[in-house]
């Protein structure tokens, strides 16, 4: 999905965004909003104190249908996809031969039959995604891309006060589920019921919603949601540093398709089903090097994702290179910038896995200048989903 910058796509949100006074960038193949006039730190303190819409219709959405959708799609990824109850979410992994990832993705079952899944990639990956689902799969189920829907991101702990107003009922959604709803769009005087399907869901650490709708409605959404006291708009900047706070990665940059997802810390996502001696164990891409990682046998590059913080204040950006403090290379940073909420430098990197441990110093080369680092706990910052 790389575009020439005269040939970049279109949100449907994209006149709202140049109303708003957004500044827009090439992403993903898409003009989109980096960050509005208030600034990424404005909108960064906002989601985490408030709530603030997102623009996230760059990310691909499509549909499994069919009896056979949720078997089919567990040759696929290395998650329990069978045992899903009915309006639930989970994330998941696309996994290669080598158990490298492809992509990271979130799907909800549904219905009851788990004969209708809906998932969501990354909008880089969109393309790719939706070819190998479909050669890997696209025998055993329909296989539904839906480039008509947009996709809103509503964050922060203010997001279900603000979304309860239009769509009465909301708040008994809990964490990491979903079902379709109705949003009050209605202006002077004029009834509008939008429906949408909502997962209480996002990539920024706070509660929230993203919010599929088709794109001929996705402007008035908008609109209704920013005319609620709480709702601000934010970008991709804001986005980007409230996802890393969290401790989460970012495909391309965190994860790719030479990293296994125990490599990257994210052996939480396989559960216990599908690992040795799980009922249905095995049966996706580079399972044999993937389960012996997760029993700590071999066949990784012997490299582990931890969290930094910069023991100066100096931002540490990806690709700097991580030394141990003798010189000995250690590996280098995937992400890294100066954490708005914490007003220290972090960062992700990768290392090798006996230099893992938090409280382990390191040193990080900034332009040849030895930046001291400490490797800490994830998160950064506290998640705070509502799951109860």
């Amino acid at each position: 999905m790389n575009h020439p910058s005269d040939e970049l796509l279109k949100t449907p949100l994209h006149d709202l965004h140049l109303s708003l006074g957004a500044r827009m960038v090439p992403f993903a193949g898409y003009s989109m909003p980096v960050q509005y006039p208030a600034g990424l730190m404005a909108e960064h303190h906002h989601t985490r104190k408030a709530a603030s819409l997102f623009d996230v219709s760059h990310m691909g959405q499509l549909r499994l249908l069919g009896p056979d959708a949720a078997a089919a799609l567990e040759t696929l990824l290395p998650v329990d996809v069978i045992g899903l109850a009915s309006g639930r979410q989970r994330y998941g992994l696309l996994l290669n031969d080598a158990g490298g990832i492809i992509d990271d993705l979130m799907f909800v079952n549904r219905t009851d039959s788990h004969g209708d899944l809906l998932l969501v990639v990354n909008g880089a990956c969109k393309v790719a995604d939706m070819a190998h689902i479909q050669a890997g799969i696209g025998q055993r189920c329909e296989v539904l891309p839906l480039p008509e829907l947009a996709l809103l991101a509503l964050q922060g702990p203010q997001a279900a006060k603000a979304l309860q107003r239009l769509c009465p009922g909301i708040h008994q959604l809990m964490f990491m589920s979903g079902g379709g709803f109705e949003v009050d769009c209605s202006t002077g005087g004029a009834t509008q019921l939008v429906p949408c399907f909502i997962t209480r869901s996002g990539y920024t650490g706070e509660d929230g919603f993203e919010i599929s709708v088709h794109q001929d409605h996705a402007a008035e959404l908008a609109r209704s949601l920013l005319a609620q006291p709480e709702v601000r708009p934010a970008g991709l900047g804001a986005r980007n540093s409230l996802r890393l706070e969290a401790g989460l990665c970012l495909y391309g940059n965190d994860i790719d398709s030479r990293t296994t997802p125990v490599e990257a810390g994210l052996g939480w996502a396989i559960q216990k089903v599908r690992r040795s001696g799980g009922a249905r164990a095995g049966g996706f891409p580079g399972a044999a090097k993937i389960l012996a990682q997760l029993s700590g046998g071999t066949g990784g590059d012997g490299r582990k994702l931890v969290g930094l913080r910069a023991l100066e204040r100096i931002p540490v950006r990806e690709h700097c290179v991580l030394q141990a403090t003798d010189g000995q290379a250690l590996g280098e940073v995937t992400s890294g910038l100066l954490s708005p909420s914490l007003d220290v430098p972090i960062a992700l990197g990768y290392v090798l896995p006996e230099f893992a441990t938090p409280g382990t110093r390191m040193q990080a080369l900034v332009r040849g200048k030895p930046v001291p680092m400490e490797v800490v706990a994830l998160p950064f910052v506290p998640h705070r989903y509502v799951r109860a």
